[in-house]
């Protein structure tokens, strides 16, 4: 397994950072999910005195100074809001690239920090001015650890669609773009073990990564007394990728006395009918949560059974409550299995009721897991541990980049 402590060069020349960074991001710089992670990122490097410009989607914090952020919220590409999602968020990308492409050329920088999907032009402009870079990856290799040629044949017919399909297609990342992304950068930021398994399947070598696990605002995020009955609590997008219709039918099979699940999150029409088809007065769908710490802290163990995540920010806030977990290894490395949680299979049902009834007849886990996982936080994955990774993958880049 790939450590913290046994990333290439991490404790190599600890005096050896960039003078003068350039981050982009499609990201705001602020927020919550991956726009947070901007946040916290640009933090380290603004009070290590090494932010150079950051280019990104909008501005909303207020600590580092607007003069060394260009915020784009007003771009053209706005224009194309009217497309569906996918091609408005390409465009998107595509058009923060070009920005940082040209920022870079202007002069003055000595290091790129990229995301894997906005940067293909910026890292080719790095490439050529002998700039060390690094691609920070939000979930897997591309090719999810599958084998798959340069281009797939699906890929190759749609170089052969009409004018009208091309042009559409032109407007999203496409995988060549990422896999090149790839090529490019000196190091690949990654964020779990699993992550890196699907790098190292599709032959990245292991010295090129970097592993980086996420942070969570300790003060914030906070335990609390338990409840009187057993909660378990799902907070993200109500999606088929998070488990939520396996949780569901668990939820539904297991029929526990005094027992409330409560699913925190925006409700996807995939997951409808089953909501339908599993409603019960146990179940509570509480929507979207602008303050999710509460229902962390109004609950008894956190249950994500995702087939697909980076590193999921609900098990880093989950633990931060001392709650319990049960999660896939998929969801990130937070969990330790038998210690702060459950660790089962993706996509296996009777893994997952079999886990909620271990939670559920042994309360003295409950209580044990839970401060095992506050404590596991507090000591590794605070957001000041995060930049302390961040500098040191600056330091393992440039030693790469020679």
């Amino acid at each position: 397994m790939l450590k913290e402590t046994e990333n290439p060069f991490s404790k190599r020349l600890p005096g050896l950072l960039p003078g003068n960074v350039l981050y982009a991001t499609s990201a705001r710089i602020g927020g919550s999910g991956l726009d947070s992670v901007a946040l916290e990122s640009l933090r380290g490097l603004y009070r290590s005195d090494i932010l150079g410009r950051a280019i990104a989607y909008a501005n909303r914090q207020t600590e580092i100074p607007p003069a060394l952020i260009q915020s784009l919220r007003f771009h053209p590409v706005r224009m194309l809001s009217c497309l569906e999602s996918q091609l408005y968020y390409g465009a998107k990308k595509h058009y923060v690239d070009w920005i940082a492409s040209m920022e870079l050329a202007s002069g003055g920088y000595d290091f790129f920090h990229g995301w894997s999907g906005d940067s293909l032009l910026t890292l080719r402009e790095a490439r050529r001015r002998n700039i060390p870079c690094v691609l920070e990856i939000p979930t897997w290799h591309r090719n999810k650890g599958a084998q798959k040629p340069w281009m797939t044949k699906s890929e190759r017919e749609r170089l052969n669609a009409d004018l009208w399909q091309r042009g559409r297609d032109a407007l999203l990342i496409s995988r060549q773009q990422m896999l090149e992304e790839y090529d490019l950068a000196n190091l690949i930021l990654v964020l779990s073990e699993k992550a890196v398994e699907t790098f190292l399947a599709a032959g990245i070598p292991q010295n090129r990564l970097f592993k980086i696990a996420r942070g969570v605002d300790v003060n914030r995020f906070t335990p609390a007394p338990k409840p009187p009955l057993f909660r378990a609590v799902f907070v993200g997008a109500l999606i088929k990728r998070k488990g939520v219709h396996l949780l569901l039918e668990a939820w539904h099979r297991l029929n526990l006395k005094d027992a409330e699940l409560v699913l925190a999150g925006s409700v996807h029409d995939e997951i409808r009918p089953y909501l339908e088809k599993y409603q019960s007065p146990s179940i509570r769908l509480a929507g979207f949560l602008p303050k999710p710490e509460l229902a962390y802290r109004d609950a008894s163990v956190h249950i994500l059974p995702s087939s697909c995540e980076g590193s999921a920010k609900t098990t880093y806030e989950a633990a931060a409550c001392g709650l319990p977990q049960i999660v896939t290894r998929e969801t990130g490395d937070v969990v330790t299995d038998g210690e702060n949680g459950l660790i089962i299979p993706p996509d296996d049902l009777d893994a997952l009721a079999a886990a909620i009834q271990k939670l559920y007849d042994n309360p003295g886990w409950i209580e044990r897991m839970g401060a095992s996982g506050r404590k596991r936080v507090v000591d590794e994955f605070t957001w000041d541990h995060f930049r302390a990774r961040l500098l040191a993958a600056y330091r393992a880049a440039m030693v790469i980049a020679g």
